[in-house]
């Protein structure tokens, strides 16, 4: 859902978005030549291509508090309930770690999916907050899990800098460091920067929900005491469970299990264990709790979806040394 107070751009503007946009787009593929998601070696910049439509419906991740552009193809994401597509010159922005389920929905081997992500620096946007809101920092009147708006070509410009100082030898991280300051303070003078400003902000609720999911992320696998977390989050429970839910679409209760289940299926993509032993190490009791939950999430049962998902690593594996063979 694009944010509703997002900004109405001229037609000039949009065309240096998408000239900008294109050139972000040649900067990621001369960087990243093979499918997945990657960490630069420029710290909190990550990359990711993908030459293919995912033959799923979705994929499922964990999304940290980010600000990501798609420069080519598209993607849907879904929290909760709530679907959002986006590409072309739009970007997301996440302000607390939240499940997600993904699907690439445009990309080819000749025109694959390009995209790019920024971690969220607290420490670099609380020290930007007084000179971007002199007069202080404007009340937030709600919240959201993510947000998506039209960028400012000025922001993909920014990104741009940032990625291209991946090909500056010579760079000791200044430039990277100011262009990634340039980032964070567009963000903060974007129509969400409030948003922004509060994933740094130690007593706003945003990080008051970011310190209890970063509980959530240690313990899941324990009994889920929510006056315990509504305490940690120096809220009422009451307070608490409104909070929580507002800035990530979901309840606690379904948030921890949603960590459980991703990380159970983890665990038996990977070959380690099966399905009651996964069970037992992400904290069900019950099996057929365990299996209801599963399907209900991924749409199938553990063993059925985790064959699939092993064919599939098959075929594509296999389609690849075809391609190689064709090369």
């Amino acid at each position: 859902m694009i944010d509703e107070q997002d900004e109405t751009f001229s037609n000039e503007q949009r065309m240096r978005a998408e000239a900008e946009t294109k050139r972000l787009a040649s900067l990621i593929a001369s960087h990243i030549h093979t499918d997945g998601t990657g960490e630069s070696s420029i710290h909190g910049l990550y990359l990711n291509r993908y030459s293919r439509i995912e033959p799923s419906d979705y994929s499922y991740t964990m999304y940290w508090p980010t600000v990501g552009m798609v420069a080519q193809g598209k993607k849907t994401v879904k929290v909760g309930e709530e679907e959002t597509e986006y590409g072309g010159s739009k970007v997301i922005v996440v302000p607390v770690a939240i499940p997600v389920r993904m699907h690439t929905i445009q990309a080819s081997p000749t025109e694959p999916f390009l995209g790019v992500g920024v971690y969220l620096n607290p420490q670099k946007i609380a020290a930007l907050i007084p000179r971007v809101f002199p007069n202080g920092l404007p009340k937030a009147k709600s919240y959201r899990a993510k947000y998506v708006l039209e960028s400012q070509p000025e922001l993909i410009a920014a990104i741009s800098r940032l990625v291209a100082c991946l090909d500056d030898r010579q760079d000791d991280g200044l430039l990277a460091s100011l262009a990634m300051d340039e980032i964070f303070v567009r963000l903060l003078r974007s129509p969400i920067g409030v948003h922004v400003a509060e994933t740094a902000l130690a007593e706003s609720n945003v990080r008051r929900i970011a310190e209890a999911i970063a509980w959530l992320q240690q313990h899941f696998a324990e009994p889920l005491k929510m006056a315990d977390l509504a305490q940690r989050a120096h809220l009422s429970e009451s307070s608490f469970r409104a909070q929580f839910k507002s800035v990530t679409s979901i309840s606690p209760l379904q948030y921890q299990k949603e960590l459980r289940l991703q990380e159970a299926r983890r665990l038996m993509l990977a070959g380690e264990y099966d399905a009651t032993t996964a069970c037992r190490l992400v904290g069900y009791i019950s099996d057929a709790q365990f299996s209801r939950d599963y399907r209900r999430l991924f749409g199938s049962p553990p063993s059925r979806d985790i064959a699939k998902w092993k064919q599939v690593e098959l075929s594509s594996g296999m389609q690849a040394n075809a391609n190689k063979a064709n090369l």
